[in-house]
């Protein structure tokens, strides 16, 4: 099996683990990537299910050797070496309110951090409104996070993040709030602190705002590049699976990705597509070159279900499937010279959460 295989079927399966007591602390819940650990495969670090129901009946199990190698093994066959990234050290550290900085922004992968502005969302009490994949309430039903980080707080966990452990980028998020500006103000806010401090590159990820005047704001205090994410594109899956944001139109979205791409650049705006929710895979292709003929990347990452969510019992798509998406698409990208090593910050640039990275290098 080559790598692009291994790690598509880890991102599928799942990775069944006897013991969590090895690197960096999982992710359980929150906004994303969920139910997850950074696991280092060759000198790639991807994303990988460890704590879902699908994960504990993987063929994929670790086993140690007695020189203390990590085997990465498939129906107890060995195929990969593995390990895991270390904990970070700015995680042993705290405010002067006594916060911990691993409650205010977490390492995803080995080199980004990542933090969720806001840990609500005006959808998300309303099982009628929220999106059924969405666990943004779990990790602070769980005392894993704090609702709201402030500017400042961010400021100072980034810096001591770029200090400590070599961060590379950063990303911010937030869940919407009951505003017209669907967070991209309190987003700039915590942009311009950060920048203040460090000289991070950073991606925003926010819903469409009502006025595209914010992207012009979040530029200007400091942000490189903008994620605005789908996650499903078909108009009956999006009424089904997130029946609140669906109201958000595509052609609305579009809109936004077009004025978006005007001022952060080509391949500088992302958008998160969920494959395994209920899009075709002629919906994904379609959706992703359209995307791409926009100078949108199209962020494609296999669908996990979460524990505790709706969607819990829903199937992950197959690693067929993803591994078809990430040819064609792959191929689309390099055809566009529109690379995720090319964007400046983000999740795609991060692309620990997805294969597709892998399937923009060369022809398979």
């Amino acid at each position: 099996m080559n790598s692009q295989q291994v790690i598509t079927e880890l991102q599928t399966k799942g990775l069944n683990l006897v013991s969590d007591a090895t690197g960096a602390s999982g992710r359980k819940g929150g906004a994303g990537p969920s139910d997850h650990k950074a696991v280092t495969i060759g000198e790639t670090t991807v994303m990988v299910p460890v704590y879902t129901d699908g994960a504990a009946q993987s063929p994929y199990t670790l086993k140690a050797t007695a020189t203390g190698e990590k085997l990465l093994l498939k129906d107890q066959q060995p195929v990969a070496t593995l390990d895991f990234p270390k904990q970070p050290q700015f995680y042993q550290l705290q405010t002067a309110d006594g916060i911990p900085y691993w409650k205010i922004a977490l390492l995803h992968s080995h080199n980004v951090l990542a933090t969720t502005v806001l840990q609500t969302c005006i959808r998300y009490e309303n099982r009628r409104t929220a999106c059924q994949f969405c666990a943004i309430g779990q990790s602070l039903e769980a005392g894993r996070t704090i609702v709201q980080k402030t500017p400042a707080q961010l400021a100072e966990v980034a810096e001591a993040a770029v200090r400590l452990d070599g961060v590379e980028n950063m990303i911010l998020t937030t869940g919407t709030p009951n505003t017209t500006d669907r967070g991209a103000a309190y987003l700039t806010d915590c942009a311009q602190a950060i920048c203040d401090r460090t000289n991070l590159p950073l991606q925003a990820q926010c819903e469409p705002p009502d006025n595209f005047r914010w992207f012009e704001k979040l530029h200007r205090a400091g942000v490189d590049s903008l994620g605005m994410h789908l996650e499903a594109a078909d108009p009956a899956v999006r009424a089904k699976i997130m029946p609140g944001k669906a109201k958000v139109s595509m052609d609305y979205y579009y809109k936004a990705f077009a004025a978006a791409v005007g001022v952060f650049g080509r391949g500088q705006v992302s958008t998160y597509l969920l494959a395994g929710l209920g899009d075709s895979k002629e919906t994904l292709l379609s959706t992703s070159e359209r995307l791409i003929s926009l100078g949108v990347y199209p962020f494609v990452v296999p669908f996990v279900p979460i524990v505790g969510t709706p969607l819990a019992g829903h199937p992950a798509p197959s690693s067929e499937f993803m591994y078809e998406l990430y040819q064609i698409i792959g191929q689309q990208l390099r055809q566009a010279n529109l690379l995720s090593s090319d964007i400046k910050a983000g999740c795609a640039k991060c692309g620990a959460c997805s294969a597709l990275s892998l399937f923009e290098k060369e022809d398979l």
